[in-house]
């Protein structure tokens, strides 16, 4: 980049710097952001289809959660990874609906590039771009249903619906009863924090097979085979400290003369670690979990108390026991005292899937539970917790907003509707931006039709009717191929998956439109790298301006990596 001073050139930037400017950086970005969207476009809805993800180790991932796929992608295009954001935040906010919000992301990019060529400038398009998603919000407000808490028909059917379509839904039935449990258990008058509820996957069994407990499995064995099995009614230390010889502060050295003098050593140490098991055993602990090491003195010790002991428990596994049972967590034993332990029904080791685990369950008002899930092999456990992540976070959101939408592109229509009859009220150039908008968000029912492998102008010419007739519920039904009340079939979704895909899908879209210059400095930018003689490394030759690295098609996704 040089700009003419008088008659010398002015360097800007150095000599391995690229740009591209105006409409090239515009219509490179846009195709990147389409080709993200497209990447993902055919895991929409219950007939959508998975993918298959082979990284460089061999290692694979059989998925149709949107999120999943992108993040396993090696996208490298940084307008590309934009796109890929709205999904992540989609992802943390809600659960689900990662899939809708880049698919309407992409296609709001695919409609503005239309109106970019017949010359409206990219700042009308992104004001209306905004103005249209504040009234496709107005507009959901207006629709939604209201869900009462106690309400465990429709809860079990909103989680049903986040598992449509994944490798979980042949047992969604039985799944969603156990997430609605489970959301339902760990909720407080602080709200609903899914972290307190632990997943833990089983390989062997069916789908069928998975269960909730109420309580904690903590991934461990007893640390001395003389330690009892199971405690019934059983008081449960915590401790944050180890059970073995206290270590001095500052670096020593001991000087030992004669054996008498290492055999008081040594019965000294031996003194300290039964001290430490008898104050665990004068306070009536049955059971210690603690989170550093038990010394193999201290555990025989513990053995002959008859006290079930787990040494070096993971830190969330403590936090989880301490808000399940009751207990406090200990850092110094000296301390402990009978307030300090928490309570259980029942503490036992058992083998599950060929794994020995501690199974801490009957306990008073489990705010910590545990949900197991099974599966025939690794790759169908592994969807069936995906599916059962975004349940959680759907019914979280209900239990917390009380709110919720019908599903089968019953809102997106609506949301055409209406948005079309607002942009009649819209002055300037903006109404063709409102009416795009509207025109994008049609992808959602049009990319259910095809996915179900119906018409899809006959499916939105069905829909466009029910709703033009008030049935704001009518939506597709992927398996019939008509039009239904999605709310008596008991298809709902939170409403806020729907504000939010719109909302940062049109937050993307907006800051992606606003770009006009992209410059990259040295050797990098959407699959195009240069080796040290700044020729074209392999990967092929950059797109616009020299960027872009075949962006046209995201470098055939290049074995899901390439030009991503």
């Amino acid at each position: 980049m040089a700009q003419q001073m008088g008659n010398q050139p002015l360097i800007v930037l150095s000599e391995d710097s690229q740009r591209t400017s105006g409409q090239d950086a515009q219509s490179m970005n846009i195709t990147a952001g389409k080709a993200v969207a497209e990447s993902v476009r055919t895991t929409l809805g219950p007939k959508g289809m998975d993918k298959m993800l082979v990284d460089d180790s061999g290692n694979v991932v059989v998925t149709n959660d949107g999120v999943t796929i992108l993040q396993e992608m090696d996208i490298e295009h940084p307008a590309a990874n934009m796109v890929v954001e709205v999904a992540e935040t989609q992802e943390d906010e809600v659960g689900d609906g990662t899939t809708t919000s880049v698919v309407i992301a992409g296609e709001l990019l695919a409609k503005a590039e239309d109106l970019l060529e017949q010359d409206i400038h990219a700042t009308i398009l992104a004001q209306g771009y905004r103005q249209a998603a504040g009234k496709a919000k107005e507009i959901l407000d207006d629709i939604a249903i209201e869900v009462d808490a106690d309400d465990t028909e429709t809860l079990q059917q909103i989680a049903g619906t986040a598992m449509t379509g994944k490798g979980a839904e042949n047992s969604k039935d039985t799944l969603a009863q156990l997430v609605v449990d489970a959301v339902r258990a760990v909720a407080d008058d602080e709200g609903v924090d899914t972290d307190n509820i632990n997943v833990q996957t089983v390989v062997g069994g069916s789908v069928a097979d998975s269960e909730l407990v109420e309580g904690v499995i903590v991934g461990k064995e007893r640390v001395h085979e003389n330690m009892p099995y199971f405690a019934e009614d059983a008081d449960i230390a915590l401790l944050d400290t180890p059970i073995e010889v206290k270590e001095t502060e500052i670096d020593t050295e001991v000087n030992v003369t004669d054996p008498d003098q290492l055999q008081q050593f040594l019965d000294q140490e031996e003194q300290q670690l039964r001290e430490m098991v008898d104050q665990l055993e004068a306070v009536g602990a049955d059971v210690v979990f603690c989170q550093k090491g038990i010394d193999d003195m201290a555990q025989h010790y513990l053995a002959q108390e008859g006290i079930l002991a787990v040494r070096r428990a993971k830190k969330s596994d403590v936090k989880a026991l301490s808000r399940s049972t009751g207990a406090r967590i200990v850092s110094n034993l000296d301390d402990i005292t009978a307030d300090d332990l928490g309570f259980a029904g029942s503490v036992a080791e058992k083998e599950i899937g060929g794994d020995t685990k501690i199974f801490v369950e009957e306990v008073d008002e489990a705010k910590s539970v545990t949900l197991v899930l099974r599966g025939g092999t690794e790759h169908v456990v592994d969807e069936v917790e995906r599916a059962i992540d975004d349940s959680l976070g759907v019914v979280r959101t209900t239990l917390e907003e009380g709110q919720v939408l019908p599903g089968g592109g019953a809102p997106e229509t609506e949301l055409a509707l209406g948005l079309r009859e607002y942009a009649d009220s819209v002055g300037g150039r903006e109404q063709l931006a409102v009416e795009a908008f509207a025109d994008a968000i049609d992808v959602i029912p049009r990319t259910l039709a095809e996915n179900a492998g119906l018409d899809p102008i006959d499916s939105l010419v069905d829909l466009r009717s029910q709703h033009a007739d008030d049935e704001s519920t009518a939506g597709l039904d992927a398996y019939s191929g008509g039009v239904v009340d999605m709310e008596t079939d008991g298809v709902v979704e939170p409403l806020r998956v729907k504000t939010q895909a719109v909302e940062s899908a049109t937050e993307a879209a907006v800051m992606i439109l606003r770009i006009d210059d992209v410059i990259a400095a040295g050797d990098l930018v959407g699959g195009k790298t240069c080796d040290d003689d700044g020729d074209d490394a392999p990967g092929g030759p950059g797109g616009p301006g020299g960027m872009g690295g075949g962006m046209g098609g995201m470098g055939g996704m290049g074995g899901m990596g390439g030009a991503m």
